[in-house]
């Protein structure tokens, strides 16, 4: 027979050694870990799986993007430029008041405005500016010391050898002409007006190769006599401040001369010339040096970038010299060079 098994009462089994605790717990703990280790994983796993379909989301968007936008630039043709600054339809006492605001500004930036031909008298004035058409004063300065030295009165002029003249004026350009036009006024005032320059508009113009732009300097700067000098720097610079819309020189200078009082017709002249040869150049005005820019209705045609626009400025105020040999006291460039010899 088998011997009886001995059976435990509840609650009376052997209590489990301390090292046993132990590992089941350590157990439990490393079970504990890899549970969450691989829920994290999983979480990360998704986490990534969302950002990649996202990014492939956002990837088709553009693509899809960038297609409509070529199909739109195929289908539509391109724009055209923004049209430069406008101010708006000014009154008459608007635009009198911005026309001499604008004339304040440039008196302060070009203080010490002035003709840019060199002559110590009324005639070699009237010669100088017929020798400078088509050309610079610059080159008309640089060629007239030879002239003058030559030809110092209107009647030495008149009695001289046109090849001789020819060839002291060759640097000036259309030389044959401008001797014509020299040697004729020369003629004119020494049989006409006893070897003297006039001093009324109605005489000047009756001379050769004298219009009124050459008039209305000979007398504003030679005489003191108030005009207005409407030369080609003079003419884009007022079209583009919206002063007039004219083109015809006579009309720019009435429509001009009705904003300002006649006694501030000739340093006008000069201050829109100096600035037209500075700075608001035809091609590529600098409009980002412009110290007149907040008043000008055609701001922005030129670089308005101002590092890059003050690379534009001419003359004395790009720190080159300017257009006379024997420029005033008070003219802050540098005189210019004589013409080089050969």
């Amino acid at each position: 027979m088998k011997p009886p098994v001995k059976k435990t009462p509840p609650g009376s089994e052997p209590a489990p050694s301390k090292k046993t605790a132990a590992k089941k717990t350590a157990a439990k703990k490393t079970a504990a870990k890899k549970t969450a280790a691989t829920a994290k994983n999983t979480a990360a796993t998704a986490e990534k799986a969302v950002e990649k379909t996202a990014a492939s989301s956002k990837k088709a968007a553009v693509k899809k993007g960038t297609a409509k936008k070529t199909a739109a630039k195929k289908a539509t043709p391109e724009k055209a430029p923004a049209a430069p600054k406008t101010f708006p339809q000014e009154s008459r006492t608007a635009l009198v008041r911005r026309a001499r605001r604008i004339n304040r500004e440039l008196a302060e930036v070009y203080s010490y405005a002035h003709p840019e031909l060199d002559f110590e008298n009324p005639f070699e004035l009237l010669v100088a500016t017929v020798l400078s058409a088509q050309t610079t004063d610059l080159r008309v300065n640089q060629t007239t010391p030879r002239l003058f030295a030559r030809y110092p009165t209107p009647e030495d002029l008149a009695a001289a050898v046109p090849e001789e003249v020819e060839e002291l004026i060759r640097p000036t350009g259309f030389f044959r002409a401008k001797t014509k036009s020299i040697m004729g006024l020369a003629k004119a005032l020494t049989e006409d007006f006893g070897g003297e320059v006039p001093g009324r508009v109605e005489d000047l113009v009756k001379l050769p190769g004298v219009g009124r732009k050459t008039a209305f300097v000979v007398l504003g700067n030679a005489f003191g006599v108030p005009g207005i000098t409407v030369d080609t720097h003079f003419g884009r610079l007022v079209r583009r401040w919206r002063w007039t819309d004219e083109t015809d020189p006579e009309k720019v200078e009435a429509a001009v001369g009705a904003l300002f009082p006649k006694s501030e017709w000739t340093m006008l002249s000069h201050r829109v010339i100096f600035h037209g040869r500075r700075i608001c150049h035809s091609r590529k005005p600098a409009c980002g040096a412009c110290p007149i820019a907040p008043l000008c209705p055609s701001y922005g045609e030129g670089e308005t970038d101002p590092e890059k626009a003050k690379k534009l400025l001419k003359y004395e105020m790009g720190g080159f010299p300017g257009q006379r040999l024997k420029p005033p006291a008070d003219y802050p460039g540098k005189p210019a060079p004589p013409l080089a010899e050969g």
